[in-house]
């Protein structure tokens, strides 16, 4: 799988990027946490091949020219959190982590650098334990709009619309136009 990039960088980044293992969980509402109730959470394995000095740039180069910006670089935090106005990307670009995906009913993976891992608006994630070097890098389709979800009493039922109306990325933030979201995220 290549990928598939706009600009004069392009064979440069399709130098960083492997044809992952591609995992999707369609995780269930747990009555606090939503989740997402047609997306399935994707983490692809081992997506990118990252350069020793400056991984993290990288990451960014990739999902910007996929049209997934608003980037950031640093952990997940260690408490369950989802977001209802946008999906999320998180591309590991240091160390590993034991995250919990779904809510405190949800499931339990391992991430490490080189893993991506795509969460569908409403999903929750949680950082359980990670190394002392772990970093990622995450970003929003489109530069979306993100809120900050608990799973607290009086949250739904909006967060519930909002996700509703949250639309598909026109791109995979890793492979473009060519990826594995657009076998698992239909409409």
């Amino acid at each position: 799988m290549k990928v598939k990039t706009p600009g004069s960088h392009s064979a440069q980044l399709e130098k960083r990027v492997n044809t992952p293992q591609v995992l999707a969980y369609q995780l269930k509402d747990d009555g606090n946490i939503p989740n997402n109730p047609k997306l399935p959470l994707l983490i692809y394995e081992g997506a990118f091949k990252l350069p020793a000095n400056d991984p993290a740039s990288t990451i960014e180069k990739v999902f910007s020219a996929n049209g997934w910006s608003g980037s950031w670089r640093d952990g997940i935090y260690p408490f369950h959190h989802y977001h209802s106005t946008a999906h999320e990307v998180l591309g590991v670009f240091s160390g590993s982590a034991m995250v919990q995906l779904g809510g405190p009913r949800g499931i339990t993976q391992t991430v490490r650098a080189g893993d991506v891992v795509i969460i569908p608006a409403g999903v929750a994630h949680k950082n359980l334990g990670a190394t002392v070097d772990f970093g990622v890098v995450g970003a929003y389709p489109g530069g979306h709009e993100w809120d900050m979800n608990y799973g607290n009493v009086g949250e739904r039922p909006a967060a519930d619309h909002a996700i509703a109306r949250v639309p598909l990325p026109r791109r995979d933030p890793v492979y473009g136009t060519d990826g594995p979201l657009f076998e698992h995220w239909l409409e």
